[in-house]
């Protein structure tokens, strides 16, 4: 997992994310993982916040879909 806080899954955080690829985590109002991604961090977002994937987020800009892949990998929590 990523050692960010989290911010609230809303209109205004997703407009903070850049658009460019990166590998995101999705948590509960409690703050416990409960999804997590890659690909293109503000349209994932929309999408996250438009099904009620999670209540809060936090996530790591990366320079390739290659590398929020490996990101990801990193933080794999099994």
């Amino acid at each position: 997992m990523l050692r960010k806080r989290w911010e609230p899954l809303e209109k205004r955080t997703i407009g903070s994310a850049p658009e460019a690829y990166g590998y995101y985590e999705l948590g509960d109002e409690d703050g416990d993982l409960v999804g997590r991604g890659v690909g293109v961090l503000r349209d994932e977002l929309k999408e996250a916040l438009a099904y009620g994937d999670g209540e809060q987020v936090r996530w790591e800009r990366a320079t390739s879909l290659e590398h929020a892949e490996r990101i990801a990998a990193e933080h794999d929590p099994t």
